[in-house]
């Protein structure tokens, strides 16, 4: 996703940017200190989520998201807790309340993830056609190539990465991060430290998922938003 950064406080932008820098679908394409410069920015740059604060001189954040036609998807950032409900009646992802943690921020952005998987069909027709590609990865001393699905789930481990087929797995070297930008749309990341292949799901009972692999994995705290609202686009 490429994302606007749209606030009149400095500080603001460094804490989005050092959030957004560790997740590889999220590509910070601009920052604008005003709402009136991002109206220029919107029209010659494609921007897909806008991080946008309420109080800003001469434009107000709010007043800006009305004035947009087709407005990307957006995630407000405020310190004001009384503007949320009319946020929410204009269809924002979420309403973070400044200061947030970095655990808030990714449950928003979890959840405009979700959205934009579901209704972006250029980029369902591009992941698509990836589902059926192959790779190589190294596995002790071994160059090994894995089929898209044949992966049943990733798991974290450590410095490494588990790749889970039906009932093996291969351990290679790598972050689990590296590996969700590169991935079809049918995976989705359920907790930091396991991504599933949604086909591969055999049901969810509370907040864990069982693969048909017969392995049972935890939904994370701050991932169950996003995961719940693509199960019910799905």
């Amino acid at each position: 996703m490429n994302a606007l950064i749209i606030d009149d406080e400095p500080l603001a932008h460094l804490v989005l940017l050092e959030y957004a820098k560790d997740l590889p679908f999220l590509n910070i394409v601009g920052q604008c200190h005003l709402a009136t410069e991002a109206l220029t920015f919107l029209e010659q740059e494609q921007v897909d989520l806008i991080f946008l604060d309420i109080n800003m001189p001469k434009l107000k954040g709010l007043d800006f998201l009305r004035t947009l036609a087709k407005p990307p998807l957006v995630i407000v950032t405020s310190a004001y807790e009384e503007y949320a409900l009319e946020s929410y009646e204009l269809s924002v992802c979420d309403y973070l309340l400044k200061p947030f943690r970095y655990d808030r921020f990714l449950k928003a952005v979890n959840q405009a993830k979700a959205r934009y998987m579901t209704s972006s069909p250029s980029v369902s027709a591009i992941q698509e056609d990836k589902k059926d590609d192959s790779f190589f990865i190294k596995s002790d001393k071994r160059t090994i190539q894995i089929r898209y699905e044949e992966i049943y789930f990733l798991e974290s481990y450590g410095n490494y990465v588990k790749i889970w087929l039906h009932d093996q797995f291969h351990l290679t070297p790598q972050t689990l991060s590296s590996f969700e930008a590169k991935l079809p749309s049918t995976f989705y990341r359920i907790h930091k430290s396991f991504i599933v292949q949604l086909p591969y799901i055999d049901y969810i009972e509370g907040n864990q998922v069982m693969m048909k692999n017969e392995k049972s994995l935890p939904i994370g705290k701050s991932y169950r938003a996003g995961f719940k609202a693509l199960l019910n686009k799905s």
